[in-house]
């Protein structure tokens, strides 16, 4: 019996390796190739570790594009986002969760029912209304509808908040506490965890966003890292560890921010009930 317990253990770990390591190829690949010549690269037989560490091709991306630039272009607007949905989210969430108003029921279904939109549905109608209002060409754009709150976040926090105790509401209001100060002094801490997660998801969908600046910027000097590496890959198709160099750069900043914020995130997803 323990020794089919213990077959069937590692068959299940043989498995898990062998899909992690399928997901992490990639990752390492780029790492690798990041840090060879353009002649290794093109040699064939296929070398998979470098025979000489050029970590020179590092350097030479500042050179090649405005990588600086971009990584502060990029930054100005996942910060802005993040900051954005912070505001909108919380706000909605709790306002069609914990007070009572006309037509909160009815709302919650049609935030829903937005999420089944694909965003092509929706592409052209925004794009058109930032025309009329002259932002394209601009980040603003890539900013301004974050303010607005998107629904799969008002869906997170409204499972969170869903789980907090109304007493805790109405032990606030009996100590005098008006709306704005139950909402900032008490809700708002409890719900960290998940302001943490929907930071997160905010961070890596913007950062790695590629259809929104493609849309709406259209000088090079605000162009995002997405667009940099698709316009270096453009000008520079040969210079395969330069790109790769530059999409590990491109990359390090998700990753860090995941290493630091994964107890946050797991926390958060557990909490508004969507584990699975």
């Amino acid at each position: 019996m323990k020794t089919r317990l213990l077959r069937q253990k590692t068959a299940t770990h043989a498995i898990l390796i062998a899909l992690g390591l399928s997901f992490v190829a990639p990752f390492l690949w780029m790492l690798l190739t990041s840090i060879k010549s353009l002649e290794e690269i093109t040699s064939l037989p296929v070398t998979i570790w470098p025979e000489v560490f050029r970590w020179r091709n590092y350097a030479d991306v500042f050179d090649v594009i405005p990588f600086t630039r971009y990584f502060w272009n990029t930054l100005l607007i996942t910060g802005l986002s993040v900051i954005g949905q912070l505001i909108s989210a919380p706000l909605v969430a709790y306002a069609i969760t914990k007070i009572e108003w006309f037509g909160a029921k009815w709302i919650f279904p049609i935030v829903i029912g937005t999420m089944l939109l694909p965003y092509q549905v929706t592409m052209i109608p925004v794009y058109l209304i930032f025309q009329k209002l002259h932002l394209t060409g601009s980040i603003w754009p890539l900013v301004i509808p974050t303010f607005t709150a998107a629904p799969l976040y008002i869906f997170l926090l409204r499972q969170f908040f869903m789980g907090l105790p109304t007493s805790l509401i109405h032990a606030a209001k009996i100590d005098g506490a008006n709306d704005y100060r139950i909402y900032w002094s008490v809700v708002l801490p409890l719900t960290r965890p998940a302001l943490a997660s929907v930071a997160i998801f905010t961070f890596l969908y913007t950062w790695s966003d590629f259809m929104g600046p493609l849309l709406y910027i259209n000088k090079a000097k605000q162009y995002t890292l997405t667009l940099g590496l698709q316009a270096f890959l453009a000008e520079h198709y040969t210079e395969w560890g330069l790109l790769m160099a530059a999409s590990a750069l491109f990359t390090l900043p998700i990753v860090v921010v995941f290493f630091f914020a994964q107890k946050q995130f797991v926390e958060g997803i557990s909490l508004t009930g969507i584990k699975g």
